[in-house]
């Protein structure tokens, strides 16, 4: 990202940007160049919670086999803002009287992609899917239900004062989420609930930018474009349609975030790393207690990337285990890749998750003595975000 501009302010007549607005700031982005930044973003940006994005990497440990992919939740969340931004702005130019899109709702879609994922923990999915299962036990936390308890906290510790906005934003936030619906009250204009995170089919701004964003820091080619979807997505019976001729750019869409799932989420170096560190913030838990700040955002901003130099810089002798694996991590010691199965599309019905006993009991016999802890397995599911159904099918 490149520098806030202080200097004269610029006009815009973007739609990204909409009405022809003066605007104080803006950032250069490598992905979407100039991103522009009214007052009312600039009240949450500029506070402690919503900077701690900036050291949080987007993609985790995967910097650690894949260098430059050490791009922050704060470089995706400006991403999203403006992607939103582009989005409803073209429907409103094309479709505003009709729709009856206003300037609050234009506001509203902005600030959802702006705050989406302020509330994501460390090391990104890894920390909620991975770190707080073996912490927290049987308690339930997503990140969207974070990201509301920091959206409220940052209200109240800066005084911000747009109910009405925030709450609608704080609804969209959470639209896709599997144990959400959404809010009886929203009669109309539900298609603005699908844009930065689409539940109904799982096309949004939210994959429009990480996708891109992801590919280049990689290094990998992507030949998904989204500029074109922005451009041609129309509402259709209150839900955001595209035309046929789109059929396989947004199959690109689909298909390029699995590749990303196989060749670089889950690449096998990567995962090795994961559990490493995985098994080093569980032993350091009673120590650091990580887990008492989850449910609390006042403590919880304070909880990011850096946490791995905690532990590694700390003399306190309860971390020594702690401190050992991450140590192994920097001398590249790490937990040995074994063997993978990829199960076939027609079996996968009747087949269930492996398990460490499932590995020690096929070793029986075999001369070779395991133990359950010796054993890490990772059953992962890629498929097109609907499971087996094609998400470009009704």
């Amino acid at each position: 990202m490149g520098a806030c501009s202080e200097g004269a302010a610029a006009q815009l007549s973007s739609a990204g940007a909409g009405d022809g607005v003066f605007f104080p700031k803006h950032v250069h982005d490598n992905v979407h160049g100039n991103i522009y930044l009214e007052p009312l973003f600039l009240k949450f940006i500029d506070t402690e919670q919503f900077q701690r994005l900036r050291d949080l990497k987007q993609l985790g440990l995967t910097h650690m086999v894949y260098p430059g992919a050490v791009h922050s939740r704060f470089e995706h969340s400006l991403g999203v803002y403006w992607v939103a931004g582009k989005a409803i702005n073209n429907l409103r130019a094309r479709q505003g009287s009709e729709l009856g899109i206003e300037k609050i709702d234009v506001t509203t879609v902005k600030l959802a992609g702006l705050l989406h994922d302020v509330g994501h923990g460390p090391f990104s999915h890894m920390f909620e899917r991975d770190i707080l299962p073996r912490v927290l036990h049987d308690t339930k936390w997503s990140h969207e239900e974070m990201s509301l308890k920091m959206i409220d906290c940052i209200v109240d510790e800066h005084s911000i004062d747009e109910p009405e906005i925030l709450k609608k934003a704080k609804e969209m936030i959470v639209a896709s989420c599997e144990h959400n619906t959404l809010p009886k009250s929203t009669k109309e204009k539900c298609f603005l609930y699908d844009i930065v995170a689409n539940g109904r089919n799982g096309i949004d701004v939210d994959k429009f930018d990480y996708i891109t964003r992801d590919t280049r820091a990689c290094g990998l080619g992507c030949s998904f474009q989204f500029d074109g979807l922005l451009e041609r997505m129309r509402v259709m019976g209150d839900e955001i349609c595209y035309r046929a001729k789109d059929y396989l750019t947004v199959h690109k869409m689909f298909t390029t975030r699995a590749d990303l799932h196989r060749t670089v989420y889950t690449h096998a170096k990567v995962k090795a790393i994961e559990l490493m560190l995985t098994d080093a913030l569980v032993k350091a838990n009673d120590v650091l207690h990580i887990s008492s700040s989850v449910h609390d955002a006042a403590e919880f901003w304070k909880l990011d990337d850096t946490i791995v130099k905690t532990i590694e810089t700390s003399t306190i002798k309860e971390l020594k285990e702690s401190r050992d694996l991450i140590l192994r991590i920097r001398r590249r010691d790490l937990y040995q890749f074994c063997n993978e199965y990829a199960v076939p599309k027609d079996k996968l019905d009747q087949f269930k998750d492996v398990t460490p006993q499932d590995i020690i009991c096929s070793q029986i016999g075999s001369g070779v003595t395991l133990k359950e802890e010796d054993v890490a397995v990772c059953n992962v599911k890629i498929d097109l975000t609907r499971g087996m159904n094609n998400p470009l099918q009704a």
